[in-house]
């Protein structure tokens, strides 16, 4: 029979309970931060410093979030306030520049053949959708729902790229605006998170599951928009949920530096689409990842977020 002291006993428990103790303050301060991230995602920008205040007298400062605070506001140009209408895409500000577009080192070994060669690309400022587009301002706009999983703030699917054309050009009539679709290459960086980019796997997050639904968390459905985390530029669902159009047509990418690239053809079969959908996996929903159809098919995982050169 094995003899075991008290003191042995009593100092496992000590242990132990100090362990879990340690664990629910990492814990604490991650929502902390993560509260602190999210207002400053919305431009909340009062609110995130006040909250900073009392993230700083807990756990000491955290230079990440003192950089997204000192940016917090500023990314995005005044201007007077106009409501929207419902069917209006709530957008996000992307200040132009040069980043690295294709397989690029935080991808690892999973980049895919075609988001090779890596390249440098260099933007003009553009505004892009904070949220996929939803069922609700696809039915104001074009009077029905073509989708399969039914819900407003579901974002609309089943939509083929022609079939957007015809949205886009409604939408513009509606609202005097110039609304199009992403470019391949302003999609990914955005997604990447423009000029703040942390140079993450998937958009916003290192992990697959804080930025994306997809095939190991979907339940097999799309979720409403916005309910993972967003990315640095707080735009939200650019990892997964249901896939997204792109303006260009599919071809191989260039080693050559580019300035406002209008895809990998001037023309072709196959339109591009990005970001992966509910029934993705992992490797599908990275930010590099490339896929491409004809115009014409509609799925149940193909929707798509707008974009505009001005506001």
């Amino acid at each position: 029979m094995i003899n075991i002291s008290k003191s042995i006993i009593i100092s496992v428990i000590l242990v132990c309970g100090s362990a879990g103790q340690m664990q629910a303050q990492d814990k604490d301060r991650a929502d902390m931060k993560q509260k602190t991230e999210n207002r400053i995602s919305t431009g909340e920008c009062e609110k995130a410093k006040d909250n900073y205040k009392i993230f700083k007298e807990i756990y000491g400062s955290d230079s990440e979030l003192e950089r997204k605070l000192a940016a917090c506001g500023q990314s995005t140009p005044t201007s007077s306030v106009i409501p929207r209408k419902s069917y209006e895409p709530e957008m996000v500000y992307v200040q132009g520049g040069t980043f690295t577009m294709g397989c690029t080192s935080e991808q690892g070994n999973d980049c895919y053949g075609d988001e090779n060669p890596a390249h440098q690309v260099t933007l003009n400022s553009y505004y892009i959708g904070k949220y996929e587009v939803t069922q609700a301002q696809w039915k104001d706009v074009i009077g029905s729902n073509p989708s399969n999983f039914k819900g407003d703030n579901l974002p609309v699917e089943q939509v083929s790229w022609e079939d957007v054309q015809d949205f886009i050009a409604r939408l513009n009539s509606l609202t005097g605006k110039n609304y199009r679709l992403p470019t391949e290459a302003e999609w990914e960086y955005a997604a990447r998170g423009g000029s703040q980019s942390r140079n993450t796997k998937y958009s916003g997050a290192y992990s697959v599951d804080n930025a994306a639904w997809y095939s190991s968390n979907s339940d097999s459905k799309t979720h409403p928009v916005g309910t993972k985390q967003a990315n640095e530029l707080g735009i939200y669902d650019m990892s997964g949920n249901v896939w997204e159009w792109c303006s260009d047509w599919y071809g191989n990418y260039s080693s050559a530096s580019q300035t406002n690239p209008r895809g990998g053809a001037t023309s072709g079969s196959n339109r591009v689409f990005r970001g992966g959908s509910w029934n993705s996996d992992a490797q599908y929903v990275r930010v590099p990842y490339r896929s491409n159809t004809a115009p014409d098919p509609r799925s149940y995982n193909l929707g798509f977020r707008l974009a505009s050169s001005s506001k």
